[in-house]
């Protein structure tokens, strides 16, 4: 008994042996058919329309090679080209007139007119305001009268001094009585020249009750009005006027560039300065420039630097930000390459260089100066290579890409107005009933035009060039 008991337990029974040959089949079908559908996700997509047997045939040899290599990256390319490159500084300034005065009354007196309306453009010589000007008519009246008494005094004692000479050559005189004279004579001239100047200084404080215009400008805002007095006192004073035209920029660069600004300047070039809205987007005016500082700032290590402007169209006002691009230099004939195709890393700086034969290679390049979106190139590429610009992040030295075609300007984005099959239908492709079919059925694919049509309610019948719903490929039908 125990012997047959012990023969029932060991041998496996039949039903679990199939159970498990099941198991293990299952599991084999199951990678076998993970297998299948990777290669198939993998594979392309096959072609329709006209020639796509042939093509799938021709494909079908190549698949499996295909499939164990990278795929090939997209890539925008850019071309090295040969041209000019301007060699520039870029600064923040200030914008500062050549000459801004403030006027100020020099007498004292009663502001009796003034002859400006605030914001008028004003010319050297042109009155502005005008002080009561009696009292000092008055003075200079004065003055002139004693002026005249003293001429006459002088005018008598030369007679008696001409008398006494002629009477102390005869000894008639004493000599005293003829030098006492001279010295009267004397005196008197003194008076009569004092009294002059003392004219003089009444013309003078007469003419400063006109206010005029020192220098051509903008008159500001009237900081007196008519009817008060004024004195030389006054530290506001009447009106600020700003000369406009022309005006200035100064702006501060690194002490370094100061040898080659100065080189330049010392050749006799006009150096060109284009002065940009506070965005840096817009320039709004052109300029020379005309010197620098003589000092250096030691704590900054900068330099300051003036440009002048003509300011003709009065787009620049004194305290104005603006940003500033100086042109330096110039070098001509130079290899020009995109400053998005120039990389940085353990090589160095290098670019990828498109081969003919779709891969790419990785070359160290050497940089000269960069202006905005383009950089000189001193060794490594010769104008008419081309280069990677975007796509680079997933590149390697002989990596495969595929170049993108560049997009037209003006060209219609994908999906949008114009695209096939969707807003690019012709209008009288609107008033079929079927146009929308037509569409969701896949756009772009070629459908015979007696093709029959899908019923409602019915099984979808087999059309030339157009999936089935139950075919397991994705198209227009399926998505239905």
């Amino acid at each position: 008994m125990d012997d047959q008991v012990s023969g029932r337990v060991g041998t496996p029974s039949p039903t679990r042996a199939h159970g498990r040959m099941r198991v293990v089949l299952g599991l084999v079908a199951a990678l076998a058919l993970a297998g299948v559908g990777f290669q198939y996700w993998r594979s392309p997509a096959p072609p329709v329309g006209p020639g796509a047997g042939a093509a799938g045939q021709g494909a079908a040899g190549a698949g499996a090679g295909r499939s164990r290599q990278a795929p090939a990256t997209s890539v925008s390319i850019g071309t090295v080209t040969k041209g000019d490159i301007t060699v520039t500084v870029r600064a923040l300034g200030t914008v500062t007139s050549i000459s801004t005065v403030t006027l100020r009354p020099q007498v004292s007196g009663q502001l009796q007119s003034v002859n400006f309306t605030e914001g008028q453009a004003v010319r050297k010589g042109d009155l502005l305001a005008v002080i009561d000007p009696r009292p000092f008519q008055a003075v200079l009246a004065q003055a002139q009268a004693q002026l005249d008494r003293d001429k006459a005094l002088l005018a008598g004692a030369k007679v008696d001094f001409d008398r006494y000479q002629g009477l102390s050559a005869q000894n008639a005189v004493p000599r005293q009585t003829l030098d006492t004279q001279k010295a009267l004579v004397a005196q008197y001239t003194a008076t009569v020249e004092a009294d002059k100047a003392t004219v003089e200084t009444a013309s003078i404080n007469l003419g400063f009750t006109q206010i005029r215009a020192p220098v051509d400008g903008r008159a500001g805002l009237r900081l007196v009005d008519q009817g008060n007095y004024v004195t030389p006192g006054d530290t506001t004073g009447i009106v600020v006027l700003t000369q406009l035209k022309p005006i200035s920029v100064v702006f501060s660069v690194p002490e370094d560039r100061l040898a080659e600004i100065s080189r330049r300047l010392r050749d006799g070039a006009q150096l060109k300065v284009h002065a940009f809205d506070r965005t840096g987007q817009t320039r709004i005016a052109e300029g020379v420039l005309r010197t620098f500082d003589s000092q250096i700032d030691q704590t900054t290590g900068t330099i300051k630097l003036r440009a002048d402007f003509p300011n003709d169209d009065l787009t620049l006002y004194p305290n104005q930000f603006v940003n500033v691009i100086l042109d330096v230099d110039v070098h001509a004939g130079v290899a020009i390459a995109p400053t998005a195709g120039i990389q940085r890393g353990v090589p160095g700086t290098y670019v990828y260089l498109l081969n003919a034969d779709q891969t790419v290679s990785l070359r160290p390049v050497t940089l000269g100066i960069s202006a905005g979106e383009q950089v000189e190139i001193l060794s490594g590429l010769v104008p008419g290579d081309r280069i990677v610009v975007e796509g680079t992040d997933r590149l390697r030295d002989g990596a495969t890409v595929n170049v993108r075609a560049p997009v037209p300007e003006g060209a219609p984005a994908a999906g949008g107005p114009g695209a096939p099959g969707k807003a690019g239908r012709k209008p009288a492709d609107e008033g079929r009933p079927d146009a929308g079919q037509d569409a969701a059925d896949g756009a772009g694919q070629s459908v015979p035009k007696d093709a029959p049509k899908d019923v409602p309610g019915q099984a979808p019948k087999d059309v030339p060039g157009r999936p089935r719903a139950d075919s397991g490929q994705t198209g227009g039908a399926a998505a239905r």
